[in-house]
């Protein structure tokens, strides 16, 4: 990792504003002034800046309740991403494991560890997911039957994965998929004749959406949490 890059990962300095401070001379690496801001470390270096030693913080793992109208993006020139309802020191190297669409609510995963995000992503993992969805219409005993066994979507070869269904209200259900294809609830509920008004995202393995959360609302995963997703 170069210096400046480890000083703005470890201070809420900006990247510019840590290339100023080494040229400045205010950091140290291993008790001697450093001024090249690209400096390579190994990773056992002791690096302080204005005589205060700095630490890279640990990996990260939070939950967010998605409000609608955020897209599930690091950055985004026309809509407010995920990240943007962050503060800038936590949101700082975070991805989303698992996206939802702009309109779709609900548990969103954030990490800055791309190994345990891409176990929850990864199509080789049977990590289910589950939705609270909204219909226009009742869902037939029929159209169960076909989401428990697997259906074909639009322009694709394979059928899904069976699905777990339950009805809770008239128009209600609970759908829980392993798969993550493209708008894959909405596709599928469409193969079987009806249409989702609403979509909320309740599960994702075994982390359930912490119902204190308001929508916008996030906080750290418990060692449990993150742990049953490993």
């Amino acid at each position: 990792m170069r210096l400046d890059q480890f000083i703005a990962n470890s201070t809420e300095l900006s990247r510019k504003e840590a290339k100023r401070a080494i040229s400045q001379g205010q950091v140290t690496v291993n008790e001697q002034t450093c001024t090249g801001a690209n400096t390579k470390l190994a990773g056992h270096e002791r690096v302080a800046l204005s005589g205060t030693p700095l630490t890279l913080p640990g990996k990260r793992y939070l939950m967010m309740n998605k409000p609608a109208g955020v897209v599930s993006a690091t950055t985004d020139s026309d809509h407010p991403t995920a990240l943007d309802l962050l503060p800038a020191n936590l949101a700082r190297n975070l991805h989303i494991a698992g996206r939802l669409d702009a309109d779709t609510t609900g548990l969103l995963l954030l990490t800055t560890d791309g190994q345990w995000s891409h176990r929850i992503i990864s199509p080789r993992t049977d990590c289910p997911k589950t939705y609270r969805v909204t219909l226009s219409e009742p869902l037939s005993t029929m159209a169960v039957r076909k989401l428990q066994q697997g259906v074909y979507l639009h322009n694709e070869p394979k059928p899904t994965r069976p699905a777990q269904v339950a009805i809770l209200e008239e128009r209600i259900i609970e759908l829980t998929i392993s798969e993550g294809r493209y708008h894959q609830v909405k596709r599928m509920l469409a193969a079987v004749g009806n249409h989702v008004e609403a979509l909320h995202r309740l599960r994702i393995g075994g982390v359930t959406l912490d119902p204190e959360l308001g929508p916008g609302g996030h906080r750290e995963l418990t060692r449990e949490e993150k742990d049953s997703l490993a």
